[in-house]
């Protein structure tokens, strides 16, 4: 799909406030509240919006020790592999999970309580899964960007 400037500016104005009515889109882009539907049911259906969510505040739900852990799977056989993403996206506590190439195989950004916390999931979660080889976690000290939003 190719997007012109009113696309563009939708897809801004939606990824600030995914709660801004049909009216309010409508008044931001100078167009009708009927064209600013259209556009978002045509960019829905191509897939381009995935969905709809609300951030919350690691802090305030108490989940603002953010970890990155790297691991490292014994072997990488498809088997091994399959086996370690079907457990670890059961994981609550682990937010993503990304398959890397490098020294290790994949890094878990994990958001829990505090040190205790991780130490807990460590011992009774993650270190069970099967075919881990090693892990090594490194611990957020500060957040300098954290965005969803995709400048088109």
């Amino acid at each position: 799909m190719k997007f012109d400037n009113i696309d563009k500016k939708l897809l801004q104005l939606l990824q600030t406030d995914c709660k801004l009515t049909n009216k309010e889109l409508s008044l931001k882009l100078n167009l009708s509240v009927t064209a600013v539907y259209e556009r978002i049911k045509k960019i829905e259906k191509e897939g381009i919006i995935s969905r709809y969510v609300a951030l919350l505040n690691r802090n305030k739900i108490e989940k603002g020790f953010v970890v990155f852990c790297h691991l490292k799977l014994t072997q990488h056989t498809r088997e091994f592999i399959s086996q370690f993403e079907k457990e670890v996206v059961q994981l609550n506590e682990v937010l993503e999970c990304f398959h890397v190439s490098g020294d290790y195989d994949y890094i878990l950004k994990i958001c829990v309580k505090d040190m205790e916390e991780y130490r807990e999931f460590m011992v009774t979660k993650l270190t069970t899964l099967q075919h881990i080889g090693s892990t090594h976690s490194t611990f957020m000290i500060g957040q300098v960007k954290n965005t969803t939003a995709f400048i088109i």
